[in-house]
């Protein structure tokens, strides 16, 4: 439904956890923090996330653009890095079910075929979450290589 975001509205803290090498068997994560404002767009079809990151190399600024569809009744989302200011992501694409929303899209990295999920979880908390996951074998196994924990600032 087009207030399933509802919950992510206002400010907040957030802290990363992110692998620091993706789909190479890596178990080193890296741990910064950063801070979020969300706000609706779209008459409340849509939403936008503006994030500030601070990783250790300097901090950076990044976007989620989401909108609803209400006739597919899914949401799409896309990711604009500020140091790659003219590329968006490719929206991945999903709906909320019981307060857990999975998303997904095909992608590549690295030159190869993945595909890509988001999972938004404990939306009906004070500490909200996102992870994003990639897979090499069209889903068979997944690797979680970054998750956001969310606190109102």
């Amino acid at each position: 439904m087009a207030g399933d975001f509802d919950f992510q509205i206002g400010s907040w803290r957030v802290w990363h956890r992110r692998l620091k090498m993706r789909l190479a068997d890596c178990n080193e994560w890296e741990e910064f923090d950063g801070t979020c404002d969300m706000r609706p767009i779209l008459g409340g079809d849509g939403n936008i996330e503006d994030n500030v990151l601070h990783i250790a190399s300097g901090s950076y600024r990044a976007v989620a653009l989401r909108s609803f569809d209400p006739v597919q009744k899914s949401w799409a989302i896309w990711w604009l890095d500020a140091r790659s200011p003219h590329s968006l992501d490719v929206p991945v694409i999903g709906r909320f079910e019981d307060g857990v929303g999975h998303f997904y899209a095909d992608d590549r990295f690295d030159g190869q075929p993945i595909r890509l999920r988001f999972i938004w979880s404990r939306t009906n908390s004070a500490s909200p979450r996102w992870e994003q996951a990639m897979s090499a074998d069209d889903g068979a196994t997944w690797e979680v290589n970054w998750t956001m924990d969310f606190t109102r600032a």
